[in-house]
């Protein structure tokens, strides 16, 4: 057996985080030092594409100058002071975010799980006081292959089975259907229903979108039966799919929305929860709180994100680099590809796993400069920041291309 070295005798930075650090991430072997639009560079120097966004996070690409300067300016004057007390930037924060969504009122969080958390509590809370449903009976309806976060109550209705494994007893009250299967939804539909939470594309399933229709036929389903429509769009919203929101794509208006990732302009986490005025109000003084949520930085940053995401169009840019995105990849035909699917920059390239595995592809793609990541073993990312230019998306094709050429 080796010795077990001195911390003071390490230094490379993945074995510091490998002996310090919890081994619930598998990363890909490059140090990234720092960023600038769509490119990232590796502590020897060496440049990347990012072809990954952080899972839409960095939507604006690395260190937009103006979300900087809107960092920089708020936390030079005010940062943090909790919601017992009032910021001149909150309220802008959310006049902006539902006029952008046409959602009557907003709630703010961090993290998109904590945002799907508060989707949560109102639904139920609808459900017993307004729906009728008997205290401690509500459901809610989930789509299989969901994926809208890591907290005990989340994973618990998960169908991932190594996303449960050991951490239950979980929560009761969910149901599960079919993703893209309207009929089953209806199906599940009882008295005790009080929500069905989903999202309008799934993103950590592998970019699966389902039949055309299906969201409106949902929305149908959900008005008749008096069930709230949740669309989790933390990945999917904020230009990522070509529109403002995923939802926008079938003219489906929700009764609740869940944003995240995007909204912080890649600086920081910045999510919300947010609604028609019926259901948000059964939040009431005490019921629901988060010390960072809705802080003056985090309302500046993401009040910022929002004005950029207009002034630049950028959901449009989503649509057409998308485009071109998906048909330059579908015309490589190459044998190891399944599958193209996606909409906008919201892409999934399925390989056959008799060829090669997913990480393998990407850890190929690091090698020729262009970083992203797999999901599920079968399916490659490729969800750039909304800025990219055409450029771009034909360096990243290209690198693919040879990827594939060396799998035979």
């Amino acid at each position: 057996m080796n010795a077990r070295l001195p911390d003071a005798a390490i230094t490379d930075p993945i074995a510091l985080e490998d002996r310090h650090g919890a081994h619930n991430y598998h990363p890909l072997p490059v140090v990234l030092v720092r960023g600038e639009g769509l490119h990232l560079w590796d502590d020897h120097g060496r440049r990347y594409l990012d072809m990954m966004s952080a899972y839409s996070a960095v939507s604006f690409g690395h260190s937009h100058p103006a979300l900087v300067s809107a960092l920089t300016a708020q936390a030079q004057r005010l940062a943090v002071t909790s919601r017992a007390f009032h910021s001149d930037r909150l309220g802008p924060f959310l006049q902006r975010l539902t006029s952008a969504t046409g959602m009557d009122r907003a709630l703010p969080m961090n993290s998109g799980a904590e945002a799907v958390e508060t989707a949560l509590k109102a639904a139920r809370k609808w459900g017993y006081r307004v729906k009728g449903i008997a205290d401690g009976r509500a459901q809610v309806i989930v789509a299989a292959g969901n994926f809208s976060g890591r907290t005990t109550t989340i994973v618990g209705f998960s169908s991932e089975p190594q996303y449960r494994a050991g951490f239950g007893p979980f929560a009761p009250g969910f149901v599960t259907v079919p993703f893209g299967d309207a009929d089953a939804l209806e199906a599940a539909i009882t008295p005790e229903t009080c929500a069905f939470l989903v999202e309008p594309i799934q993103g950590e399933a592998g970019i699966v979108v389902p039949p055309g229709g299906w969201l409106r036929k949902v929305r149908e389903i959900c008005t008749r039966h008096n069930v709230l429509l949740i669309c989790d769009e933390i990945q999917t919203g904020l230009g990522r799919t070509g529109a403002m929101l995923a939802s926008d794509l079938e003219g489906v208006r929700p009764d609740g929305l869940t944003l995240g990732k995007a909204l912080g302009g890649g600086l920081l986490p910045v999510s919300a929860f947010l609604a028609r005025e019926d259901v948000m109000a059964q939040f009431t003084p005490g019921d629901h709180g988060s010390t960072f949520g809705g802080n003056p930085l985090a309302a500046a940053v993401g009040l910022a994100a929002l004005d950029l995401l207009e002034s630049e169009d950028l959901a449009a840019r989503a649509a057409a680099m998308g485009a071109r995105l998906m048909d330059a990849l579908r015309a490589l035909a190459h044998p190891a590809i399944r599958e193209v699917r996606g909409r906008g920059l919201l892409v999934g390239v399925e390989i056959d796993p008799a060829m090669a595995s997913a990480r393998t592809v990407c850890e190929g793609l690091m090698n020729e400069g262009v970083l992203t990541k797999d999901t599920h073993g079968t399916v490659v990312r490729l969800a750039p920041p909304l800025v990219v230019t055409a450029a771009q998306v034909d360096e990243a094709v290209s690198a693919l291309a040879r990827v594939l050429r060396r799998l035979g």
